[in-house]
């Protein structure tokens, strides 16, 4: 077994462990370990880092090359982590630039996510709202497609707003591992502060396919996105539930990839 592999087995090995702690000691969680789904959920997790991720980062490519481009840096720059970033806001300290860094990433990621709750590019996102029973690992199931765009819409401008890219980049963990805890099988809206930050309440909801949760909390850190445009939704003494995409949806990995490029050949 490969270095990689074996880190990526050891990865699913501790969040597994991890999760059935808090989600059935913490949250309370009753029902089978192996509920509907998971499989398909492992196999997106072996899936996404040895290809969503590598596709992913070839995309953001482009930016570079932009950058290269106008002069502001060269390739020998980001070769060597020498590249700091340009103008007025790389001039600013790094914790500064890391809060506008979080706060403009969640505020692109807000709209991305509404895009493709629309039009020819739901189908991609609906393989991530699939699971019919979400918990911790649903949170990998993501297409290529979607984690692609998503990423270009984030990252971009913040690279071409003249952010440091190794600040912009080193963001990526937290958002990662805040998606898979806002994913998990828990009951938890963090009360006062529910208005605040996403909690897993909030964003079950944005999965919940029941009639007054459709299309709504589409933020992935701060629910003030949400606020501020119409789309916050989480009454108080309910809990989301009734799981997985409306008009039905593949549910063996392989389909799945395949099932949104067909629908874009029709």
């Amino acid at each position: 077994m490969s270095p990689s592999l074996q880190k990526t087995f050891a990865g699913l090995m501790v969040l597994s462990l991890l999760f059935f702690i808090i989600e059935r000691v913490f949250g309370n969680v009753r029902g089978p370990v192996l509920r509907r789904g998971w499989l398909t959920d492992v196999a997106y997790f072996f899936f996404t880092p040895f290809v969503t991720k590598v596709l992913t980062k070839t995309t953001l490519i482009l930016p570079i090359v932009l950058l290269i481009w106008f002069g502001v840096a060269s390739a020998e720059d980001f070769r060597t982590q020498a590249y700091a970033g340009f103008g007025p806001i790389s001039r600013q300290p790094l914790w500064i630039q890391g809060i506008g860094i979080y706060l403009l990433a969640d505020f692109l990621a807000y709209w991305s996510h509404r895009l493709f709750h629309g039009g020819k590019w739901w189908p991609f996102h609906a393989v991530h709202h699939s699971s019919e029973d979400l918990d911790w690992l649903s949170s990998i199931r993501v297409h290529p497609v979607n984690d692609m765009v998503n990423k270009v819409i984030q990252v971009s401008p913040l690279l071409l707003m003249g952010f440091n890219p190794w600040v912009t980049l080193s963001t990526a963990p937290f958002f990662t591992l805040y998606a898979i805890f806002i994913h998990a099988r828990l009951n938890w809206d963090f009360g006062p502060l529910r208005y605040v930050i996403a909690t897993p309440v909030f964003h079950r909801w944005h999965h919940s396919r029941q009639k007054e949760a459709m299309d709504k909390n589409f933020a992935g850190l701060f629910p003030v996105w949400d606020i501020l445009f119409g789309t916050f939704y989480m009454p108080r003494g309910k809990m989301p539930e009734d799981f997985g995409v409306a008009e039905g949806f593949p549910q063996d990995m392989p389909s799945q990839l395949w099932q949104p490029v067909r629908n874009l050949w029709k």
